[in-house]
């Protein structure tokens, strides 16, 4: 594995300034603290981790060490004669300085492109991300999440229903005869005229685009048309496009997989409440869909632990995310992965990271 973090990862750089003043042996003491957690779950006392260091030092002095890292607030013990484990800062330290992350191996990297692909081709953008969270649910063995605009087809026609003097409802029916439709602020002293012509300037030239070719096509004419369209048609016609591409709760798809993933290790009453208050949470998806949006405004991954995000404040859950792309390299979704504090999270990223960059290769 290589000891630099992940190109795909989301680095909190202002935490790293801590991990600066430990030294060669508190680094050694600390990961092996985490790695004990992620790994069994369980606290890990001054004796256990005097055996594991790759450095010989007795159980006296790795206490001293531990007192140390535990007035930096980086572990604590969950009762008075436990062993320690990692707080939460301790945990985003160690995912943003400490954490080896290796490529996946060319048979994990087969595994997902088989699993992936199938009969895609002939699939609906809806199945193949029900089948995306199935697939990242099964990888990591918690929760698989994507988060997507709805998704209209090849376009047949749009039209612009005047609400009241500020709103218009903006209608889009595609080849399949779906319909989608959202409200549309309008420019002030727009007559109704205009939600005809901008109506009518847009059904002369979508038919049979995708709103993604749609948008790139009017944006060009519109440089040219300017002069033959009034100023607030040209406005209306703009925001009506812009609409869709992203950003209102209404207008994005939630889908969660693997639910019952998260209940098989648990170990304690406290932990059971700790899923149902997760789950309480999934149920509300508003909150879920601001968190992922912030995921867009990542180039890569992203990670939020505990309650870095306040959705996850009381079930003390983790999220791995990352946004994938269209041909427009314009993020449509995002998608990854909600389990305990203790994710494997050398293993997922790059597993999230990768079926991201898949997804967009495959709706491209």
């Amino acid at each position: 594995m290589r000891q630099d973090r992940h190109p795909a990862h989301t680095v909190a750089r202002g935490n790293l300034g801590e991990l600066k003043e430990l030294n060669a042996r508190s680094r050694e003491i600390f990961r092996e603290i985490v790695e004990t957690f992620i790994s069994t779950g369980t606290p890990v006392g001054s004796r256990n981790v005097s055996r594991q260091l790759p450095m010989t030092l007795s159980p006296a002095s790795v206490r001293n060490v531990m007192s140390d890292l535990e007035a930096l607030g980086l572990i604590y013990a969950p009762h008075t004669s436990a062993g320690r484990l990692p707080t939460e800062l301790g945990l985003r330290l160690f995912v943003d300085g400490l954490l080896e992350i290796g490529d996946l191996s060319d048979d994990e990297r087969r595994q997902i492109e088989g699993q992936m692909r199938g009969d895609q081709a002939d699939q609906a953008m809806e199945n193949m991300l029900n089948q995306v969270g199935e697939l990242l649910s099964g990888l990591s063995s918690c929760a698989g999440v994507v988060l997507a605009d709805k998704q209209i087809g090849r376009l047949k026609h749009i039209e612009f229903v005047s609400l009241d003097q500020t709103r218009a409802l903006v209608v889009l029916i595609d080849e399949d005869g779906s319909v989608e439709n959202r409200i549309l602020n309008i420019p002030q002293g727009l007559l109704p005229s205009a939600l005809t012509e901008a109506s009518n300037y847009l059904n002369a030239r979508i038919r049979g685009k995708t709103i993604t070719e749609a948008r790139a096509q009017i944006k060009s004419q519109l440089e040219q048309c300017k002069a033959q369209l009034d100023e607030l048609t040209t406005n209306l016609i703009e925001e009506g496009l812009a609409t869709w591409s992203g950003g209102h709760d209404g207008s994005k798809s939630l889908i969660v997989r693997g639910r019952s993933n998260l209940l098989e290790d648990v170990k304690a009453i406290e932990d059971l409440e700790r899923i149902r208050t997760l789950f309480d949470d999934l149920e509300t998806k508003k909150d879920l869909i601001q968190l992922l949006g912030l995921a867009e405004e990542a180039e890569g991954v992203r990670i939020f632990i505990g309650s870095e995000n306040q959705l996850f404040s009381l079930s003390g859950s983790s999220l791995i995310v990352a946004p994938f792309r269209d041909m427009d390299r314009q993020i449509v979704g995002v998608l990854g992965v909600i389990g305990p504090t203790r994710l494997n999270y050398a293993r997922i990223i790059p597993i999230v990271d990768y079926t991201a960059k898949l997804v967009g290769r495959l709706i491209t």
